[in-house]
């Protein structure tokens, strides 16, 4: 198991803001004690101009340095710039560990999938994954993927990679939830599974079965997943109900598509979270 990360992500915060640096530094903690899940450490790669204006424009990588709120909760922070661009690095050096057969997880902040082509919005500054997915796309990937089950609506990845040729897009969240979207399918390749809060444990893992079964039906020949842990029980900002071996289960059924699988943390806000990274990532391994 490679974990791209780099201990700069924790060097912002916002008092009471749900995304908080220790979600990675106790994460960090967890992981260094493990002893039944072989680790090997990786850094950010260089993510390149080119690489980020496939998925944004101009303006908005401009408006990521003027020290102004972008929204209520998207706060302006000094140098949050430069963590966004580190986080794309990651997803980048994750495009890459995957392609070379490793399975990687890419564990660092801030996330990406609310972030749109002009805006940062829910937490999120630039779309890692969907940059990721783009620069696979212009390297060679006919196909590719992204597998959404954070349990708010990737919002922004959607708009990103809406109708774009080789791309497509899977999200199962709660509904309703923030942002708001999601409700139906759009475009020929983004497919919504929409979820009733407190849908019970079984519902809810049935629904993520089928829209992997509909993602193998698009035969992708790399995967990128959007991990988000908020559809946890007893994660704060939503109210939905999985278990620690769901993730688990999530993690097999990901490896078991066959393909390179590369997996970015999205969100996740309860003090259980590295718990649930853990689990997701034994799975991914096939322990």
């Amino acid at each position: 198991m490679r974990i791209i990360t780099d201990e700069a992500c924790i060097g912002y915060a916002h008092p009471g803001h749900p995304e908080r640096p220790e979600r990675i530094s106790a994460t960090w903690q967890k992981l260094r004690r493990e002893t039944e899940l072989p680790i090997s450490w990786g850094k950010p790669a260089a993510c390149e101009e080119a690489a980020i204006l496939r998925a944004h424009s101009a303006e908005h990588l401009d408006r990521l340095s003027e020290p102004v709120d972008f929204d209520g909760d998207t706060p302006f922070f000094p140098k949050i710039a430069e963590h966004a661009r580190a986080s794309a690095g990651a997803s980048l050096a994750a495009l890459e560990a995957a392609r070379k057969g490793e399975t990687v997880f890419s564990l660092m902040r801030p996330p990406g999938h609310h972030a749109t082509r002009q805006r940062a919005m829910g937490f999120c500054y630039l779309n890692n994954v969907a940059i990721a997915a783009l620069e696979a796309l212009a390297t060679g990937a006919k196909r590719v993927a992204v597998y959404d089950f954070d349990v708010h609506h990737g919002n922004g990845t959607e708009a990103i990679l809406l109708d774009k040729s080789g791309a497509a897009f899977f999200s199962i969240h709660q509904y309703p939830c923030y942002p708001g979207t999601g409700t139906r399918n759009v475009g020929k390749n983004c497919f919504n599974y929409p979820v009733p809060p407190a849908t019970p444990r079984l519902e809810y893992r049935s629904v993520l079965g089928t829209a992997l079964e509909q993602l193998k039906g698009f035969a992708p020949d790399l995967v990128g997943v959007s991990a988000g842990f908020d559809a946890y029980a007893r994660d704060p900002l939503a109210q939905e109900r999985l278990e620690a071996e769901d993730f688990y289960w999530l993690g097999q059924s990901l490896r078991d598509l066959g393909v390179p699988v590369f997996s970015l943390l999205e969100g996740g806000y309860s003090e259980d979270l590295p718990d649930l990274i853990l689990a997701y990532l034994k799975g991914l391994d096939g322990l």
